[in-house]
């Protein structure tokens, strides 16, 4: 009898790890765009093994041009993605229910770049660039609200219609495309670069997302990621050299057409508007009144239907 007990025990001993494996969940991540610091936080997280230790197994996969990010979310291809606040409230309103389950962006990156050192608000009908892809509300907002009358010129990605003389000014990132300007050798200054967040337009950009139908059937393993993701942008900030070195090795792998210091100015400046104006801290919240005012902005400018509130993006709904 002692030895048939000594011998459950041992059989049960074997098989705990197994179980443990078993409880490992797994999802899908994908950015919204292709692979640089601005998603650095969630390439620590993987690399360094914080989702693994929260007991998540996360793939990173990002979009392609036949399978945007929304678009996997959609078809569960995904499980979750980083959207602007603004992008988030226009896929709710239409519809898909949205739950936030980290923010990372406490402050708007976005800014028009004049031609010829003008004042963007003093050059009414300019034709402007704005991305294709989306991520122009604010700007269209305000062009409104002044009476600009801007034309909007679609763009895909690059600076090049700016740099060769066909724009009068373009929409920008203060993280991406502005530094991409920098490096082209193109002069700014105080008047030609408007930055929205300095005028009455500071709404959050990147958070963290996933369907409410998703959340609600696995709340457990978005309080994981979740978690675990914010380890990883608090890790970056402490060490931005090595993370560097982790966000290299993605871009590397998928090809991206960028390098070493365009990527570290992205770094810094992603990880600069993490830091709340008011709190000075890396709050990794969604402010309700960030909320209300993009929300108020777009419907004056009918881009919603209807308010789109906090409580409807945040998990305790």
């Amino acid at each position: 009898m002692k030895k048939q007990l000594l011998y459950l025990l041992y059989m049960v001993t074997l098989t705990l790890p197994i179980v443990a494996d078993a409880q490992d969940e797994t999802i899908v991540f994908t950015p919204q765009w292709t692979a640089q610091a601005q998603f650095a936080g969630y390439y620590v997280a993987e690399a360094k093994g914080f989702y693994r230790q929260a007991g998540v197994n996360v793939r990173i996969e990002h979009p392609t041009s036949t399978q945007p990010a929304m678009s996997r979310l959609r078809k569960n291809v995904c499980q979750a993605t980083t959207l602007q606040l603004c992008q988030a409230l226009e896929i709710v309103d239409a519809g898909t229910p949205l739950v936030n389950i980290l923010q990372t962006s406490m402050n708007n990156a976005m800014v028009i770049v004049s031609a010829r050192h003008r004042n963007p608000l003093k050059h009414k009908g300019a034709r402007v660039g704005i991305w294709s892809v989306g991520f122009g509300q604010l700007a269209i907002c305000m062009s409104k609200r002044d009476h600009l009358n801007y034309e909007w010129i679609r763009f895909a990605q690059n600076i090049n219609l700016f740099v060769a003389g066909a724009l009068d000014a373009m929409l920008a990132m203060s993280y991406n495309e502005y530094y991409q300007l920098v490096q082209a050798g193109v002069e700014m200054n105080d008047e030609s670069v408007y930055r929205f967040c300095d005028h009455g337009y500071n709404v959050q950009e990147d958070g963290l997302y996933m369907t409410r139908e998703f959340y609600e059937e696995h709340p457990a393993i978005a309080k994981k990621f979740a978690e675990a993701s914010r380890k990883g942008w608090e890790w970056a900030a402490r060490h931005p050299q090595e993370t560097l070195d982790i966000v290299m090795r993605y871009v590397e792998k998928d090809r991206i057409a960028t390098n070493r210091v365009m990527q570290e100015l992205m770094l810094k400046e992603v990880l600069r508007l993490q830091i709340d104006r008011e709190s000075k801290r890396r709050e990794f919240r969604l402010r309700p009144d960030m909320v209300r005012l993009a929300s108020k902005m777009m419907q004056e400018n009918r881009m919603l239907r209807r308010e789109v509130t906090y409580k409807e993006l945040i998990s305790e709904n």
